[in-house]
């Protein structure tokens, strides 16, 4: 059950009870793909960085280990040791990005393993019951993402058959739901909207779905192409024609000022692989921007990454010795950058969850978003 708590202009402070515990939201999930964050972090250090939700992907389960092994393993919650909401995407846009030579039919699409080459066929039923195999909380339609700049005639086709796709997502998920044998029989689902760059096609298609009364609602293909302004331009025109009453997912996006920019405009959940992707390279985000640990001024640097910062890394180490894991190419440099991005990440939320409630979030946004400017002018 969703319920939206507090309203601030667009922005919405809400929660979204689950089987697997109650999401507050706007919420940040951080992602990992296949069933672990990059950079070795447990799901035990999830929770002491304050995690409410685990992403993981659909397809990348599917091909590498299996999903009815992880079912027979007793599910995705169980097989990976984490008791708090997980979102599966559906695999869409894999399929898309990764497959290469695809084959797209109305009943699915074929497409070859990027692990083996394997011949592969997904359609929406396929994924729903890959998804019910893993038994997420929160489960994904399968869509067509198409390129943000494709021809208007491609995409009106794509989101026609899309939407198609979603009615029997639909029909399959209620029927994966009431098996006797199913790892979690309250999945939800969410449907996603599509359109590119083109907001009357969005528009359509963001009613059309509604209808549908889903569990929620993603805006997909976004954060593949398009500019910044073209991104905010197409939520400011979509997001209306979404259910108030129902949590709306941004999906794949982004940056610090991306997710601040989002929840202006009515958004409750992110993702983004960028703060794991990131720290991997050490690369660090503070209040006051990303800085690169790699630079020379951070050699004899004894602070930590953020000063006040609550993350395992900056209670304990210094930039130059975390700079220095990272120049001998010690994991641990890597774990402790993906630790202290997704703690900012998550605390991001958190503040932006007490702006809401204070009423004050559009102030709270601009203060965040000048700050973020001037680390590299100190």
């Amino acid at each position: 059950m969703y319920q939206v708590l507090k309203t601030d202009g667009r922005a919405k402070r809400a929660e979204l009870k689950t089987v697997h515990g109650t999401i507050q939201t706007p919420v940040f999930m951080n992602v990992g793909t296949v069933a672990a964050i990059k950079g070795a972090v447990s799901t035990m250090d999830l929770k002491d960085i304050g995690t409410q939700v685990e992403l993981s992907n659909t397809y990348h389960l599917h091909v590498r280990t299996g999903d009815k092994l992880i079912k027979e393993m007793g599910g995705l919650h169980k097989f990976m040791n984490w008791d708090r909401p997980i979102l599966t995407d559906s695999g869409g846009f894999q399929v898309f990005s990764l497959a290469g030579l695809r084959k797209i039919k109305e009943e699915g699409v074929t497409f070859n393993s990027h692990i083996d080459g394997r011949k592969i066929f997904m359609g929406p039923e396929e994924s729903m019951q890959i998804q019910s195999n893993l038994g997420s909380t929160i489960a994904m339609a399968f869509d067509e993402c198409p390129p943000a700049k494709a021809e208007k005639s491609y995409i009106t086709n794509s989101v026609n058959r899309t939407t198609r796709w979603l009615e029997r997502c639909k029909k399959e998920m209620a029927r994966l739901n009431a098996l006797p044998d199913t790892v979690n029989p309250h999945q939800l689902l969410f449907g996603i909207n599509q359109g590119a760059v083109y907001t009357d096609v969005r528009i359509e298609h963001a009613k059309r779905i509604s209808e549908m009364d889903l569990d929620g609602y993603a805006v997909g293909g976004l954060a593949v192409g398009e500019s910044h302004e073209e991104m905010y331009h197409v939520l400011d025109e979509t997001v209306p024609y979404l259910p108030q009453n129902k949590p709306t997912y941004l999906m794949g996006v982004g940056t610090p000022a991306n997710i601040l920019e989002g929840v202006e405009r009515g958004i409750d959940f992110f993702d983004c692989v960028y703060p794991s992707r990131n720290g991997r390279h050490g690369h660090v985000y503070t209040k006051f921007g990303k800085i690169n640990l790699f630079n020379a001024k951070y050699e004899k640097d004894d602070r930590p990454i953020e000063e006040g910062c609550g993350c395992p890394a900056c209670r304990n180490y210094s930039r130059a010795y975390i700079r220095h894991l990272m120049k001998a190419k010690e994991m641990l440099g890597m774990r402790f950058c993906v630790l202290h991005n997704l703690y900012f990440y998550n605390h991001l939320m958190e503040d932006i969850r007490g702006a809401i409630e204070a009423g004050n979030y559009h102030a709270f946004k601009e203060e965040r978003l000048d700050l973020m400017k001037t680390y590299d002018q100190k």
